[in-house]
């Protein structure tokens, strides 16, 4: 059985997206729909931008989508999944792909998620990092105990963890899990705390857009970041995407789930291949690749 993955922040490159545009007539008339609902050229700074450019929030997230689901699109026939999920901002992407949401809606409600992260990461200062070498248990006992806000948000691989929360929460844990035996404690350069208790801001404002979207049953079973567990039922999507934005990716807990229901090859749909990566690390034997247009 075929799993199609979707990137999240962080996979974006300079460049990124114009082969599709100018390889395919439905990429290109794809991209300016884009543009014409963001209300500015990001085909420009996808294009020809550099990579200063790229990390804003507002151009990454719409970027990294575009390039997944348009690819996803123009890939036609040879895009058939038993089952997709995504990672954070991947999720819009899957659901895109697997026809519960439009293409026009799904470029609205991220545009919306990203300035309402945005927004989130402007009223309190805060940060994640990245830990390595330690069991989850470890890293959420450090955190519950941590007197600062500070939260597992990622469960990225088995022994890598991200930890999101106050500047002064993630200085916190991070000491405590290197005394614990952590093997490093990397800050990430993000604008702000993703998948925290400090998003509920966004959380509150990006729940209006989801509730007023339409969303459809997918063609496949999506495997939700918040529990990691396969949904078709829309509301039940709907609900898990409002909880996504201060809950946990349970990336490694979704890889799992996907290969006890038979997944055998996990294909990466978006700019790079971090997830393969990450898929090797829960189980090394099983076949990853990059979906690519025919040539």
């Amino acid at each position: 059985m075929k799993a199609y993955i979707f990137p999240g922040q962080g996979a974006q490159f300079p460049g990124m997206g114009k082969d599709l545009y100018e390889q395919s007539d439905v990429a290109r008339e794809m991209f300016e729909k884009a543009n014409e609902i963001l209300g500015f050229r990001i085909t420009d700074v996808m294009f020809d931008g550099t990579a200063e450019d790229l990390i804003q929030t507002n151009v990454t997230q719409p970027a990294i989508f575009l390039h997944s689901v348009i690819l996803a699109t123009i890939l036609g026939e040879d895009f058939k999944p038993d089952m997709v999920a995504g990672h954070s901002l991947g999720e819009f992407s899957a659901l895109v792909a697997a026809g519960a949401l439009s293409f026009e809606d799904g470029v609205r409600l991220v545009a919306a998620r990203a300035n309402a992260m945005q927004k989130a990461c402007e009223l309190q200062p805060s940060t994640m990092a990245a830990i390595l070498g330690l069991d989850d248990f470890t890293v959420e006992d450090v955190c519950h105990q941590a007197t600062n806000v500070v939260v597992t948000a990622n469960y990225n691989c088995p022994g890598q963890l991200v930890i999101s929360g106050s500047i002064a929460g993630v200085d916190e844990a991070c000491e405590k899990l290197l005394a614990a035996g952590a093997k490093r404690a990397l800050k990430l350069k993000v604008g702000g705390a993703f998948h925290s208790p400090l998003m509920e801001s966004a959380r509150v404002e990006l729940e209006a857009a989801i509730v007023a979207t339409a969303i459809n049953q997918p063609v496949c079973p999506i495997y939700q970041n918040i529990d990691a567990k396969p949904y078709v039922d829309p509301e039940l999507i709907k609900q898990n995407l409002i909880a996504q934005l201060t809950g946990p990716v349970r990336w490694t807990q979704t890889v799992k789930h996907m290969l006890e229901d038979g997944a055998t090859a996990f294909i990466e749909v978006g700019p790079g291949n971090v997830l393969q990566g990450l898929v090797k690390k829960v189980d090394r034997s099983v076949e990853t690749s990059s979906a690519a247009l025919q040539q």
